[in-house]
C-alpha cells in the first residue's frame, strides 16, 4: 500500500489534487462573498428584506421559540428556511455564471475574424490545373 501511494504521489496526481482543492476553496470563498455581500443585499432591498434562513418548523411541542437559534436549543426543528436560502443562492450563482460565460462566449465570437482567403495558387498549381482541364476535354 505504501508503494502504491508513493507511485501515486510520484506521478504528480497528489500535486494536481492539492492544486484543485486549493483553487476550489478559493473559488468557493469568492462565490460566497459575491452572493452574501453583493447579490443578496441587492435582492433583499428589492424584496423588502425577505430572509428565509430563519424559517423553521418545530418537530416537538417543546419548541416555542420564534427564532431558529433558540428553537434548536429547545428541541428538534426542521430548518427548511436554510434549504430555501441555499437553493436560492445556488440558482442566483448559476444564473450569474451563465450570464458571465455567455458574455465571454459572445466576446470570443466577435474576436474571431472571418477565415482568411485561400492563398493565390502558385504557377505550378495553375499549370497543373490547365493540364488537367485539357486532358478532361480530350
Amino acid at each position: 500500500m505504501l508503494n502504491e501511494f508513493r507511485e501515486f504521489a510520484m506521478k504528480g496526481n497528489v500535486v494536481d489534487l492539492a492544486v484543485g482543492v486549493i483553487i476550489g476553496v478559493a473559488f468557493g470563498a469568492i462565490v460566497n462573498s459575491l452572493v452574501g455581500d453583493i447579490i443578496m443585499p441587492v435582492i433583499g432591498a428589492i424584496t423588502g428584506g425577505l430572509d428565509f434562513s430563519n424559517y423553521f418548523t418545530g418537530l416537538s411541542k417543546a419548541v416555542t421559540a420564534t427564532n431558529l437559534a433558540d428553537a434548536k436549543k429547545q428541541g428538534a426543528v426542521l430548518a427548511w428556511g436554510n434549504f430555501i436560502t441555499l437553493t436560492l443562492n445556488f440558482l442566483i450563482i448559476a444564473f450569474v455564471l451563465f450570464i458571465v460565460i455567455r458574455a465571454m462566449n459572445q466576446f470570443k465570437r466577435k474576436e474571431e475574424a472571418a477565415p482568411a482567403a485561400p492563398p493565390k495558387p502558385t504557377a505550378e498549381v495553375e499549370l497543373l490545373t490547365e493540364i488537367r482541364d485539357i486532358l478532361k476535354k480530350s
